[in-house]
């Protein structure tokens, strides 16, 4: 049976997360007066994405709220004892620069006009979805898709089955029936596979990063290295062993 819908992950798929993070924390801390104390910018841009991702699992884990890891983010990156109310002043003002600098992947709009007519489409994320939502609204791209799944609400998180099968299930179709596009190679690309649906990993480090950068394609995967590939992906549907046109 045929693909009949799309289900998308949002940030570093859709959404230019890793630019957004790192321009918005460069100004944060020229504002707040904290660049010096870490000697380059690089250096606590790296350090604010380790005690995210270590936060991250913390909540995918089910061992704190999505408001909590966010507050202990702030806590452990500016080693202070904060209150929960002065852990979130600071992360507002940290998102005001953030979301100053929010945009689309240019290939993002034209592979949604593609498939526009020929896909129902969705969106499964781990984050929340007051925060998403907001987010898909600002990019002018909400309207896109029909349901808006998110890892704080559902109670469960990618890579888990039960996130994907849940996307299934609000679109009331088979996960055969669905295809998932995320960033994340194991998170998206395997947690897809394994749950039943048709997995495109998108790559967007792709040959440009050099072989020593690319990991494989998880089993059971696709590989692409821009979307302007997916609509030959779902066409073709070869989970099932033929080979991708593309590789």
């Amino acid at each position: 049976m045929s693909i009949r819908a799309v289900v998308w992950d949002v940030d570093d798929t859709l959404f230019d997360y890793t630019t957004a993070d790192r321009e918005g924390m460069r100004a944060h801390l020229a504002t707040e007066g904290l660049l010096a104390g870490w000697g380059s910018a690089e250096a606590a841009l790296v350090r604010w994405r380790e005690i995210t991702d270590q936060q991250w699992a913390r909540f995918s884990a089910g061992e704190v709220s999505f408001e909590d890891q966010r507050r202990d983010r702030v806590r452990v990156f500016l080693e202070a004892r904060l209150t929960d109310a002065e852990a979130d002043d600071w992360f507002r003002r940290y998102r005001a620069h953030y979301e100053a600098v929010w945009t689309l992947f240019p290939d993002v709009l034209p592979a949604l006009d593609a498939l526009a007519a020929g896909y129902r489409h969705a969106v499964l994320s781990n984050s929340s979805l007051h925060v998403q939502d907001h987010k898909l609204r600002t990019l002018g791209v909400h309207d896109r898709f029909e349901a808006v799944l998110c890892a704080a609400e559902l109670g469960v998180s990618k890579p888990a089955a039960a996130a994907f099968l849940a996307a299934c299930e609000a679109l009331e179709l088979a996960p055969h029936q669905v295809a998932y596009v995320g960033d994340h190679p194991e998170i998206d690309g395997r947690g897809a596979a394994d749950a039943g649906l048709l997995s495109v990993w998108l790559d967007r480090h792709g040959p440009a990063a050099g072989p020593a950068a690319r990991t494989d394609a998880p089993a059971g995967a696709h590989r692409i290295d821009s979307l302007a590939e997916l609509p030959a992906i779902l066409r073709a549907d070869t989970r099932f062993g033929a080979p991708s046109t593309f590789r």
